[in-house]
C-alpha cells in the first residue's frame, strides 16, 4: 500500500511546474498512484461528446492529477509550507505536526 503525505481538504502549495507557488485545496487524493487534484490547479481542456439527446458537447476545462510529490502541505497555523511529522498523543493517538512551528495540523 502506497502512502501520500497530504489528505482531502488540505491546503497544499505546488513546487513544480507551470502552477509552481500557487496554492489551492486537494480535492481527491489517489494513493494507489500516488496522485492528487487541487482545486483551481494544472486545469486541462478535455473534448467533451455529448452522451444523451439534447446534451452540449464541447471543450470543457477540468482539473487533472499531479504526482503528490510536487505539493507540499501549508500548515493552517504559521502559513508557510512545511513538512509534516507525527505526535504520539498520551492518549496513544497518532496526530499530524507542522516541523516549522510545531503544532497539530
Amino acid at each position: 500500500m502506497n502512502k501520500v503525505h497530504v489528505r482531502s481538504g488540505d491546503t497544499v502549495v505546488v513546487l513544480s511546474g507551470k502552477d509552481k507557488g500557487k496554492q489551492g485545496k486537494v480535492l481527491q487524493v489517489s494513493p494507489k498512484e500516488g496522485k492528487v487534484i487541487v482545486e483551481g490547479l494544472n486545469v486541462v481542456t478535455k473534448h467533451v461528446k455529448p452522451r444523451r439527446q439534447g446534451e452540449q458537447g464541447g471543450i470543457v476545462e477540468a482539473e487533472a492529477a499531479m504526482y503528490a510529490s510536487k505539493v507540499q502541505l501549508v500548515c493552517p497555523k504559521c502559513g508557510k509550507a512545511t513538512r509534516i511529522a507525527h505526535k504520539i498523543l498520551d492518549d496513544g493517538s497518532k496526530v499530524r505536526v507542522c516541523k516549522s512551528c510545531e503544532e497539530e495540523i
